[in-house]
């Protein structure tokens, strides 16, 4: 994760989850994120699009890299 700052679209789409499914992604975060929330004072809905936008940037490179491995065998 290069930002500390979500995109705009991962903020709606954080806002559009239930508090149970914010929760969820909640308790997925990493430690980095998780101290920012505490130290510097961040929202929880923040950290919820952090850990949406890291996990979808994670998605995208596992794909890429399978996508790689099927071309490979």
């Amino acid at each position: 994760m290069k930002t500390s700052v979500p995109a705009a679209e991962w903020i709606e789409k954080a806002m559009l989850l239930s508090k149970e499914d914010a929760e969820r992604v909640l308790s997925r975060m990493r430690k980095k994120i998780t101290r920012k929330m505490e130290h510097e004072k961040i929202e929880p809905l923040i950290a919820v699009a952090l850990q949406l936008q890291l996990e979808d940037e994670q998605l995208a490179a596992w794909r890429s890299k399978v996508a790689e491995l099927r071309e490979r065998g």
